[in-house]
């Protein structure tokens, strides 16, 4: 039996897709807030089944928070390890439109903790070929 969390891959793909216009151009009339938001839930939700654990929390507000990647499961207070950013830079990444290295640098997202950074050994999570 899937988890309660578990996402059917077809429908986080669909997901992206409603929103792939305004991910290409920022100039394209931002998707409704339930497009918006099954499309982050749902690749953050697929995050954390392809990295199962709780060693690192990824935040991105209003949408969601998963606990993912393999290691010791953090209860209290602000988790030690912590990658937050915005939906448009966290569907970039999920898509593989954006390196997780160059938002980082440009301080779309913020990343902190030593076990961070290996979130981005799952990126992408939807991939959609640059045009």
């Amino acid at each position: 039996m899937a988890g309660r969390n578990a996402v059917d891959p077809a429908q986080v793909r669909a997901a992206v897709l409603v929103v792939e216009e305004w991910l290409r151009d920022d100039r394209v009339a931002v998707p409704g807030r339930s497009a918006l938001g099954a499309a982050v839930k749902g690749t953050a939700r697929a995050l954390a089944g392809s990295a199962p654990g709780h060693s690192v929390e990824v935040r991105v507000p209003p949408f969601v928070a998963v606990q993912c990647v393999a290691g010791p499961r953090h209860t209290r207070g602000t988790p030690p390890n912590v990658v937050e950013t915005d939906p448009r830079t966290w569907l970039l990444l999920a898509t593989g439109l954006l390196e997780f290295e160059a938002a980082v640098d440009s301080g779309a997202l913020s990343v902190s903790g030593l076990r961070a950074r290996e979130i981005a050994d799952w990126l992408p999570i939807v991939p959609i070929k640059p045009k």
